[in-house]
């Protein structure tokens, strides 16, 4: 996959606080394949977040990296102990994302990237908005869709049909994003997704060091 220049963010002169990349889509759409690639780039020191889950493991998913898979009683536990930031229930099977790791990483200026759905979302946003940036996949066509989770030969016909049904759903909900990428092309939409990433570090109130590097720039200029 080609990749832009990421940012050296160790050099960086001017302290940052972390942020939320949220991305979600239908199912079959790539955000998981767009999500797993950006955090993989150690220029860009993402880290990403493991949710928890009560659904089945595929064959081709390791516990612990792609998802916790728990008991539904152990994730009534951690959700009646207020320990997830957010939680859904997803075809069936329930989803959450624990809450200290992501709040650890933000305040020591890492920013957390988050495969999860427009439900998710909405809670993550609740709780920490000033942190969040929130990016919504579209595939380019339904007929697409369909081949793609067709070819990832993981699911039943019948599990298939439910994701289409419910992918409309999620559809709908593109306008609550701050961002919306069509995969149409994987390399297209990983250089854009590095672009989205490079502006929102940028952003004036994310740069917390900024008040005394610039106070440090005016004593220095008035000095000399």
């Amino acid at each position: 996959m080609a990749t832009g220049a990421g940012p050296d963010l160790l050099t960086s002169p001017v302290a940052r606080r972390g942020l939320v990349l949220i991305l979600s889509s239908p199912s079959g759409a790539g955000k998981t394949t767009l999500t797993r690639a950006l955090a993989q780039r150690p220029e860009w020191q993402l880290a990403l977040s493991v949710s928890v889950t009560t659904r089945a493991r595929r064959a081709s998913e390791i516990d612990g990296q792609h998802y916790r898979f728990i008991e539904r009683e152990a994730f009534e536990d951690l959700r009646q102990r207020d320990d997830l930031l957010e939680w859904a229930e997803v075809h069936g099977n329930f989803y959450g994302t624990p809450r200290r790791p992501v709040e650890k990483a933000l305040a020591a200026g890492r920013d957390m990237i988050f495969d999860i759905d427009y439900q998710g979302t909405r809670q993550v946003r609740s709780k920490l908005r000033d942190d969040v940036v929130t990016i919504f996949i579209l595939p380019p066509s339904m007929a697409e869709l369909r081949r793609r989770l067709e070819r990832r030969a993981e699911d039943s016909p019948e599990t298939i049909e439910k994701r289409l049904r419910n992918a409309r759903t999620e559809i709908e909900r593109w306008s609550e994003y701050d961002y919306v990428l069509v995969n149409d092309d994987l390399d297209r939409s990983f250089k854009a997704l590095e672009a989205i990433l490079t502006a929102e570090h940028l952003r004036r109130e994310r740069q917390t060091g900024l008040d005394g590097f610039v106070g440090g720039l005016l004593s220095a200029s008035a000095s000399g």
